[in-house]
């Protein structure tokens, strides 16, 4: 995340690819994805329910057919299009990956200018462009150098996501969510590896191990304080969410090993790897750091 978290995370054809167990194979970064606030996430995670191969081909069929998505978190349908949608708009675009913003840390909001017209404008945009094409979305990735994000997902965007995969991604409905100045800290010590894209980063995926909960502090888009506990598919979204603030992609934290394109989705994972498989519930062997 989305991851994204994202750029824009698209709420649509999830697919269960999910990776709870661990590997010694498994890249250092996907192993202790440690940066800012989120703390690494254990090493080793117990009660795996496996989908057999042919499930996992089915499921991600099924979410191409019913979505036009590649099951994750971002359309098929190019960036280019959709930035040409958003400019129709009067909206910005969503940078690329290589642009500098995308890279650099992001500045807090000064609590005295979060009603100012600059900064709500800019709330506002990142809505209406996250409910467009998303469920996330960072305000770096359209070119504003300030610790925003915003998340929204609704029953509707989920209509064409099947019932096993909402479960083993444990992902419900939320109402919009601004958040300035987030703090983002671990709840629990569960974590689970579900591939992760990002309009930022078009066209490739790639498996990223994220806590299953976690704490939301900070300030609403009004200035006053917000906290809440985020689990299962929005806690993966805060996260993703989270590192766009602090100059991080997915493809920093992914398994490199995983890294491919919406194509080739369906491709099974490298000798050695984790099985994928879907555990709404884990149990932890072996805790993460602080």
């Amino acid at each position: 995340m989305a991851t994204g978290v994202g750029g824009c995370m698209t709420p649509r054809g999830i697919v269960t690819h999910a990776v709870p167990t661990a590997a010694a194979a498994r890249s250092p970064l996907l192993r202790a994805p440690s940066l800012a606030a989120v703390a690494t996430p254990p090493r080793h995670v117990t009660s795996p329910v496996s989908l057999q191969p042919s499930a996992r081909r089915s499921l991600t069929r099924s979410a191409y057919g019913a979505s036009q998505s590649d099951g994750t978190w971002e359309p098929i349908a190019t960036n280019a299009f959709g930035n040409l949608i958003n400019l129709a708009k009067g909206q910005r675009e969503i940078v690329q990956a290589g642009t500098p913003c995308l890279r650099d840390i992001a500045a807090e909001v000064p609590v005295k200018d979060i009603d100012s017209a600059e900064i709500q404008e800019t709330i506002q945009e990142m809505l209406g462009i996250c409910r467009g094409r998303g469920v996330g979305l960072a305000a770096p990735q359209i070119g504003v150098a300030y610790r925003i994000f915003v998340l929204e997902d609704t029953e509707e965007g989920m209509s064409d996501v099947g019932e096993e995969e909402l479960a083993a991604q444990e992902r419900t409905p939320f109402a919009a969510k601004v958040v300035v100045n987030p703090v983002v800290t671990p709840a629990g010590n569960a974590s689970a590896a579900f591939f992760e894209g990002c309009l930022s980063v078009q066209g490739y995926r790639g498996l990223v191990r994220r806590w299953l909960q976690v704490r939301v502090t900070g300030l609403g888009g009004d200035g006053t304080p917000v906290d809440f506990i985020a689990k299962g598919w929005q806690a993966r979204i805060v996260q993703h969410e989270m590192d766009h603030l602090n100059g991080v992609l997915y493809i920093d934290r992914m398994d490199t090993r995983t890294f491919r394109r919406l194509d080739k989705l369906d491709e099974p994972l490298p000798p050695a790897h984790p099985e994928f498989g879907a555990a709404p519930a884990l149990g932890v062997c072996e805790g993460g750091g602080g």
